[in-house]
């Protein structure tokens, strides 16, 4: 079976390396990838040099290589319409159309969605005019959550603790245009603690896999800018169960049902970025692909076969995963000033010789050598009976490596001890 993977990064090469232990035996495509991928060994793995957002090419690559299933990773792709695509060639893909990746690519349109169908999320306000948003931001005071409405690489949200760090958000997004010309959703501040829930969904049919929580900021004990993820680990033991369920039945499934009822069913991976409340859990925010780094910690749990669930998925077939019983958890080697300005090209020594699971996020390789080739680096995966032995052993291997120019977090997972 013939399997093309869209995407260059952790995500992507977990998404690998889980597809590649398939009984089904597949030939891994992965476009663009990067070399680290090359390290799978459990099945042939070619990088194929066709950037993400180029749907056309990786449209003509699929049709005349007859690709079997195509799994798309990033959130750009997906709004660039590559599912709509491949659909309409009759190529068989796993993620959402255009229409229902909205669901990430607007916060307004998920609020609204949200507000429409009675699912639980935090009270908002839209604006795209800095003096009206700034006239509100007066009257409501903080904190607050400032968003903006649109793709920002996990990075266009930030949680303002006072009114002074609300306005230099407006001011960054809609007078600056920091990510481009858009609104912002301007969000009541929710207190509780998080977690993210991945589904695999195909219309009404919704798969919740297990939790997983990252840590956003990029220093430690929760200081610094917002990042993609400095590090991320399952299971998630302040979460109850009960609650997992509970959000599964009332957040998950009704927005796979709304999705549907408006007329863009989902295929897909929707992630539910959570929030355990006083009042229950609430929406933070809905991605419309795997999360990026708890994909790379949620596969490993995964004992059930990957690209068969998504075969079956495909099929509306029923789908009941099982999973592995260890705890996982993964620590984030970034470049010294992401999510900022990052230089690139330096040489990472001892990586060959870690025993811990390892996903390259942004590596290049020069001879025998690994360089740095992007703001986050290395993923490095711990596991262990408990969180506190998987912690144990990913920092082990996280202290093997030798970089000047990457740091990492120290506190990855220690609340959840």
């Amino acid at each position: 079976m013939k399997v093309l993977i869209i995407g260059r990064g952790g995500r992507e090469h977990a998404i690998a390396w889980k597809i590649a232990q398939s009984p089904l035996h597949p030939q891994l495509y992965i476009a663009p990838g990067n070399e680290g991928m090359l390290t799978i060994t459990d099945a042939p793995v070619e990088l194929v040099p066709i950037d993400e957002n180029n749907t056309s090419e990786l449209l003509k690559f699929a049709l005349e290589n007859k690709i079997d299933l195509t799994i798309v990773g990033p959130e750009a792709a997906l709004m660039n319409g590559i599912a709509d695509a491949f659909q309409e060639a009759g190529l068989s893909i796993f993620g959402p159309t255009r229409a229902a990746a909205q669901i990430e690519g607007s916060k307004q349109f998920a609020k609204e969605l949200m507000q429409r169908y009675n699912i639980p999320t935090a009270a908002f306000r839209t604006f795209e005019n800095y003096d009206d948003a700034k006239r509100y931001l007066n009257e409501i005071g903080a904190p607050i959550v400032i968003k903006y409405d649109g793709l920002a690489a996990g990075k266009g949200v930030v949680v303002a603790m006072t009114v002074e760090e609300a306005d230099n958000a407006l001011k960054d997004m809609l007078l600056d245009n920091h990510f481009g010309q858009g609104k912002v959703v301007m969000e009541e501040f929710l207190e509780g603690p998080e977690f993210s829930l991945l589904t695999l969904v195909n219309g009404e049919q919704v798969v919740p896999l297990v939790i997983a929580q990252d840590h956003k900021r990029a220093f430690d004990g929760d200081k610094g800018p917002n990042t993609g993820g400095m590090g991320a680990y399952s299971p998630v033991p302040v979460i109850p169960q009960t609650q997992i369920d509970w959000a599964v039945e009332h957040i998950m499934k009704p927005m796979a049902k709304a999705l549907a009822n408006e007329g863009c069913p989902f295929c897909g991976v929707l992630y539910g970025g959570l929030m355990l409340t006083q009042a229950g859990p609430k929406v933070i925010e809905f991605n419309a692909r795997f999360g990026d780094p708890e994909t790379e910690v949620v596969l490993p749990k995964l004992k059930s076969d990957l690209l068969q669930m998504m075969l079956d998925i495909l099929q509306h077939h029923e789908v009941n995963p099982e999973f592995h019983s260890e705890a996982f958890l993964g620590v984030v080697l970034a470049a010294k000033g992401y999510p900022g300005k990052y230089g690139k090209g330096f040489e990472i020594k001892n990586l060959d010789k870690l025993n811990q699971l390892v996903f390259h996020m942004g590596t290049k390789r020069d001879g025998e050598a690994w360089l740095s080739n992007g703001g986050r680096v290395l993923f490095v995966v711990g596991k262990g009976a408990t969180l506190a032995e998987a912690q144990q052993d990913a920092y082990e291997g996280v202290r093997q490596l030798e970089c000047p120019d990457l740091f990492y977090r120290n506190d990855i997972g220690w609340q959840a001890r």
